[in-house]
């Protein structure tokens, strides 16, 4: 099923994918006037970092309730997928993605997108979920929605490639490796704890299920998982692992 977003709980409940990124926004180094493509800009809060440094840049994102909250931030932005990039040929100095690669189904076509669009020279700078991330999580999500009978919601099909796997794709499409790192990161939530990070980032899931099940689903899972992230002062932490990369054509 396809994961859906509602920006204003991305907002609340997600803060911390922008709040984060300030170390892959180090590795980017926007320059003004440089040509930057934010791919799968979400709501643009990164994207607006971005333009604040006198680059021109542009976003491009999947979700149109996404592309409507960016542009309501003044951002320019473009509702498109990944892997069938509404630009021309080589027109971006960089492309820079942050917590959107694990979401895209088609890698290969959206690295030959990526790569299409760098000028000669040009650099691929982001960071996604990698091999390990939020396990623990999808294990008890997977676990709780099998349990009634609703097992193949389990499985966002999300993307989680070790270093070595992510690599060797990189190179298959022409891209030259300047760093690459896989980290954990594990993240404090916010006030809404685990049930408000399900009820964003699981949020296609949930809507598939009967709508007389959700709740039930909710409360099973966040059981579920008390005692491996929600600690003794009633924090909860998401078990983060992610993938930063600089690539260059």
């Amino acid at each position: 099923m396809p994961q859906t977003w509602n920006p204003e709980s991305y907002g609340r409940d997600g803060a911390f994918v922008h709040e984060l990124a300030g170390g892959v926004l180090e590795w980017l180094a926007a320059e003004p006037g440089e040509r930057i493509l934010d791919l799968g800009c979400g709501d643009g809060q990164l994207t607006k970092r971005i333009a604040d440094t006198g680059a021109s840049v542009v976003g491009v994102d999947a979700s149109r309730q996404m592309v409507a909250a960016a542009r309501a931030r003044g951002i320019k932005a473009d509702n498109g997928p990944a892997e069938k990039l509404p630009y021309p040929d080589h027109i971006f100095e960089a492309v820079f993605s942050n917590a959107a690669l694990h979401w895209i189904r088609g890698q290969d076509e959206m690295l030959t997108q990526v790569r299409r669009v760098l000028r000669p020279g040009g650099r691929f700078v982001a960071e996604m979920g990698g091999h390990g991330n939020i396990a623990a999580i999808r294990v008890a999500f997977s676990a709780v929605v099998a349990r009634h009978g609703f097992a193949s919601l389990g499985d966002r099909g999300n993307y989680y490639p070790t270093a070595e796997t992510y690599k060797r794709r990189l190179e298959r499409h022409g891209f030259a490796i300047q760093k690459l790192i896989l980290f954990p990161r594990p993240t404090l939530l916010n006030n809404g704890g685990m049930t408000g990070w399900l009820n964003t980032f699981y949020r296609g899931a949930l809507d598939s299920l009967p709508e007389q099940l959700r709740e039930t689903v909710l409360k099973e899972t966040v059981a579920l998982l008390a005692p491996a992230l929600h600690d003794h002062d009633g924090r909860w932490t998401a078990d983060y692992v992610r993938l930063r990369f600089i690539a260059t054509v």
